[in-house]
């Protein structure tokens, strides 16, 4: 039985390889591998390890190497179609059934595979022949080196029309397989068919897992294109595409970062200089398509734009395009070169520290929509104010994920306060403010979380209680990091308000998920490597101590992960109940299945939650004995 390779891929990545392998194999991990006893020879001394990320076993005492659906037909006797069904039916996934015409395309589609292998193997000896000479010299002018330019299968292609054609002519690959790749191409009024790229040096464009599906041609000379892409085609389609994605995805997931540049010379620079997690959209602006690519590998990616009109106008195009996708814990960030400066031009001539010292000033989304709409605008009357206020709260709502949309509401109305002069919202005041949730973020007196409890009644501010609770919670897990074991999973289900404070979050989720046996000392000495050391100055502060007692470091254990998880549950609390009334609403005037759906599931998650810990104002909003 054929399956196709997409649903094979989408198998292996939904199915834990340690998990899998965890269930036969007593495993420890050490770094990025796993290590254990090798379920397939008997051993005293473990010789068998796992990469989770490469998606592969390998046992240096017998040889045994596979991935996910080669472990279980080894170790439960399958063949490959039995294993495949086994994991889809673990994973819930559906087993395709090829047609016989499916079957046919997908094996017309790895044809087309080994036809761009063989282009591209061409292309790299043009490159090394004495008529590649120039565009070698090219290259290494540029200051590639040659283990560079044979990393990226970097090569030439001759100025003539059927050097390529002959070759795969010779090899027996057939004309109409090159022309759907877009090697060759036939004249639009008739006639023979030609090579697509002449006289240009060629850049192969892989795939996720590596293979050749296109290629990028810059001119030699003064020739107009200057950078030319293959056409799109059965493999090939750029907007789902990012160059150098197969070499920067190992070196993205393990630092959670990728960067995203504009060409391919850039790519190859920054990885050249050590920063191995660079990227690439292919000649266009960056595409929905391509930022949940990037998702896949790193929450909040660097895009790297110049610092003039046109870098401007790309980067906010970007913030528009991923402002409807964003979810929580993924985002983007942004930073800018100096005027007239590239990544390629800026490591060459002021060395990695130029970059890296780039890399350090990014700026949030935030920053982006609030300049978008604000940079250059009067805002000298009541009208023009309450224009920006609307046109940036438009921006807002189209965001889809409605927890990420409130707290772009606050942020963005907070801002506004602060341009315009205005007093902070306070509880109690009527204005023009549509999108705050009514009702308290914090418990009555006498019930909840003492914690929260504690700072509303020091501040009376809302978002000050919500900064020093979330303060807290990061705080109580540095000071003792055996309360990730307890709460671990709760602190990586949730994005907090602040960019600063969540991308602390993620790093603390992160770090312990690799090295989960850190004390309080290591902790910080990591964190502060990682640059966080200015935040943490605030976090672990007598401030948050008095705002949040479970963070105190005299605080026992037990008593601070009972408090940690009482505090978190109220604002996740408050947050169901808002989206209960709002579903509400929209459900008594539009009574339907579809809408009835997300009531029913939010109230069924809203009565997980303790009914003892529900203040009164709560229940009024939530209605749960009244709502249909």
């Amino acid at each position: 039985m054929t399956f196709p390779v997409q649903f094979l891929d989408e198998l292996r990545a939904r199915v834990g390889l340690a998990d899998t392998v965890g269930r036969r194999v007593r495993l420890q991990k050490r770094g990025r591998e796993h290590v254990g006893l090798c379920p397939f020879h008997n051993e005293k001394s473990p010789s068998f390890t796992l990469n989770e990320d490469k998606g592969f076993f390998h046992c240096f005492g017998c040889g045994a190497h596979g991935d996910v659906i080669g472990f279980v037909m080894r170790t439960e006797g399958l063949s490959f179609p039995e294993a495949v069904e086994r994991l889809a039916e673990q994973a819930g996934i559906p087993v395709p059934r090829m047609a016989p015409q499916d079957r046919e395309r997908a094996e017309q589609e790895q044809s087309l595979y080994t036809v761009l292998e063989a282009a591209c193997a061409w292309f790299e000896e043009q490159l090394h022949a004495p008529g590649g000479r120039a565009a070698l010299a090219y290259l290494t002018e540029r200051g590639l080196s040659e283990e560079t330019i044979a990393r990226f299968r970097l090569g030439f292609a001759p100025d003539n029309r059927g050097g390529l054609k002959r070759v795969l002519a010779a090899k027996n690959i057939e004309e109409a397989r090159a022309i759907d790749v877009g090697l060759l191409r036939r004249p639009e009024g008739g006639g023979d068919s030609y090579d697509y790229f002449r006289g240009r040096i060629l850049f192969p464009i892989m795939d996720g897992r590596g293979r050749v599906i296109a290629f990028g041609g810059r001119v030699m000379g003064d020739g107009q294109p200057k950078y030319l892409n293959s056409p799109e085609g059965p493999l090939f389609h750029k907007g789902r595409v990012l160059f150098g994605l197969s070499h920067a995805r190992n070196a993205a997931r393990e630092k959670r970062d990728a960067v995203v540049v504009e060409g391919y010379m850039d790519v190859i620079a920054l990885h050249q200089a050590g920063f191995d997690h660079a990227v690439a959209p292919l000649g266009t602006a960056l595409t929905e398509g391509q930022i949940q690519l990037l998702w896949k590998i790193a929450p909040e990616p660097v895009l790297c734009f110049d610092g003039d009109g046109a870098g401007q106008r790309a980067m906010f195009r970007a913030a528009e395009r991923a402002l409807p996708i964003l979810e929580p814990g993924r985002s983007l960030r942004f930073a800018t070169l100096p005027q007239g400066e590239d990544p390629d031009t800026l490591v060459r001539f002021g060395g990695k520290q130029a970059m890296a010292a780039v890399l350090d000033r990014v700026r949030p989304l935030t920053d982006i929509l609030w300049q978008m709409e604000t940079a250059g605008r009067a805002a000298d009357t009541p009208e023009r104010r309450a224009e920006v206020r609307r046109t940036i709260l438009d921006r807002v709502r189209q965001i889809a994920d409605r927890s990420v949309q409130n707290y772009y509401q606050v942020e963005m109305e907070t801002r506004l306060d602060t341009a315009f002069g205005r007093k902070p919202f306070r509880r109690g005041q009527r204005d023009a403010r549509d999108f705050r949730p009514r009702g308290r973020m914090a418990p009555r007196p006498g019930m909840g979380a003492p914690a929260l409890r504690t700072a509303h009644q020091a501040t009376g501010n809302p978002e000050s209680l919500l900064l020093r609770a979330e303060q807290g919670f990061l705080a109580a897990v540095i000071v003792a990091p055996a309360l990730l074991d307890e709460v671990g999973e709760q602190l990586g289900s949730r994005t907090l308000s602040r960019p600063d404070l969540d991308r602390l979050r993620q790093e603390l989720v992160h770090v312990h998920a690799v090295q989960p046996d850190l004390d309080r000392a290591a902790l910080e000495g990591h964190l502060r490597g990682r640059g966080f050391a200015e935040l943490l100055e605030r976090v672990l502060s007598r401030e948050v101590y008095e705002a949040a007692p479970f963070a105190n470091p005299a605080k026992a254990l037990e008593d601070r992960r009972k408090e940690w998880l009482e505090a978190w549950e109220q604002p996740h609390r408050r947050e169901i109940c808002t989206e209960i009334l709002e579903d509400s609403k929209a459900l008594g005037a539009d009574m339907t299945p579809e809408r009835w759906a997300p009531v029913s599931a939010k109230k069924a998650q809203f009565e997980t939650l303790k009914a003892s810990d529900l203040t009164d104002e709560d229940a009024g909003v939530t209605g749960l004995e009244n709502t249909h």
